[in-house]
């Protein structure tokens, strides 16, 4: 499904079809180093991120895994995500999910109050609150991608200069 102009994308992803086998693809990646990035590999996947010299919170990285074509062994096709580190990324799930957590246990409670008709204004507070944070961490990570879309395109240049070496 690719995104239409109204999505909203936090991690860009892409595809690639080659003319190079996948064993071909994955060894230019491993031979290749270039500073600032460092690389690596696990078994299709390759992750290209930046050395710890250039990396800012908001760094990217981009993932890539190289799948051979089932009509042609000698094509491969390359799919590509770029993504925060894992442990933001992680990070930011825990934050999201602990956010939810105290919304449902406050809305459970207000509504609870509410029907004995006991007062409820402290849990409609802190949902409401929960609420604002969200939109924050929303608007924290949109800022964020902003802040990496420079690197995302380093990225994104090094890996098609990368795969301009194959031969």
């Amino acid at each position: 499904m690719k995104p239409s102009a109204n999505d909203i994308v936090l991690r860009p992803r892409f595809q690639l079809e080659t003319e190079w086998e996948k064993n071909s693809v994955i060894e230019a990646f491993k031979n290749e180093l270039k500073s600032p990035f460092k690389i690596k590999n696990a078994g299709d996947h390759v992750f290209i991120r930046f050395d710890e010299e250039h990396t800012s919170f908001w760094s990217p990285q981009l993932h890539l895994e190289v799948v051979e074509e089932e009509e042609e062994a000698e094509k491969s096709k390359i799919y590509g995500l770029f993504g925060p580190s894992p442990t933001l990324w992680t990070f930011f799930i825990f934050l999201h999910f602990g956010i939810a957590t105290v919304f449902v246990i406050f809305g459970i409670w207000g509504y609870s109050n509410w029907s004995i008709q006991q007062p409820y204004a402290l849990q409609t507070a802190v949902c409401v609150f929960m609420v604002i944070l969200w939109f924050g961490l929303y608007l924290f990570g949109r800022i964020g991608k902003s802040q990496g879309k420079e690197q995302m395109h380093l990225l994104h240049n090094f890996m098609k200069d990368t795969l301009k070496t194959i031969k």
